[in-house]
């Protein structure tokens, strides 16, 4: 059915079981797939709390829960904790390379190690490399793929490429940075590659001169979600209006 009437067209969903709340439903408001977004417009829909799974762009639209809040960092903001410090300083061996949105067996080969250690038997644990950068890739919106590696060894007359570690895939929008999806070696427990990953887009942003890394939903009630509340001060969207979470104020 119609949710929206304009242009572009929104749709709403038939209810499906929720991925953060079992014991709900979900439906999502979804943009119009036929419909082509620039740049510009994909940038106004993430800014009023939208996502994107590759070609999809949607919200979740629940009619008796509100619980999936669009939250943003704003990056000149940002003071790292003690913790995060930390876990910048164990990475100091680890280089970031940006690469296009393409096909890559060495990064599917880590995805799927990703999921099978992190969400073994999810849809997402799933061996099909066409699913696989569907999910991630939009022949939309700027998105890159930014490699985060040991730094370079050199062996005898040549430089052999570090260890991959992580994916930060990452769309780039005209006033910030929207982290679209990351995935790790899950054995690296102790780089806590997931947080390093949002730190490094934190200070990407800024070397860019954006004002903003939107890091999607906040679930208060789900513990997948509460690594978000770690990166202050965090805004979140409510009622049409963005602004910072109670308890992040200074």
């Amino acid at each position: 059915m119609t949710a929206t009437q304009g242009k572009p067209n929104l749709y709403l969903s038939m209810p499906h079981p929720c991925s953060y709340l079992p014991e709900r439903s979900s439906t999502i408001v979804f943009v119009d797939p036929q419909q082509a977004l620039d740049t510009h417009s994909y940038a106004h829909f993430v800014q009023q709390g939208f996502r994107r799974s590759g070609e999809l762009v949607y919200r979740p639209y629940c009619q008796d829960c509100a619980a999936c809040i669009p939250v943003r960092l704003p990056v000149q903001r940002f003071r790292p904790s003690r913790g995060q410090r930390r876990v910048w300083a164990r990475n100091a061996d680890v280089r970031v390379t940006v690469r296009p949105p393409a096909f890559s067996a060495e990064h599917f080969a880590l995805y799927r190690h990703y999921q099978a250690g992190r969400h073994p038997g999810s849809t997402m644990d799933d061996p099909d490399p066409g699913k696989y950068i569907g999910f991630l890739r939009s022949t939309q919106v700027e998105t890159e793929f930014c490699e985060l590696r040991t730094r370079a060894t050199k062996t005898s007359s040549r430089a052999r490429d570090g260890e991959l570690l992580g994916v930060a895939v990452t769309d780039v929008l005209p006033d910030g940075l929207s982290a679209v999806y990351t995935f790790y070696n899950p054995d690296e427990r102790t780089r806590a590659l997931g947080v390093y990953a949002i730190l490094w887009q934190i200070a990407e942003a800024r070397r860019r001169g954006l004002s903003w890394l939107y890091l999607g939903y906040w679930i208060e009630q789900s513990p997948k979600m509460a690594y978000k509340k770690n990166f202050r001060p965090l805004e979140a969207l409510r009622d049409g209006r963005w602004d910072t979470l109670a308890g992040d104020r200074p």
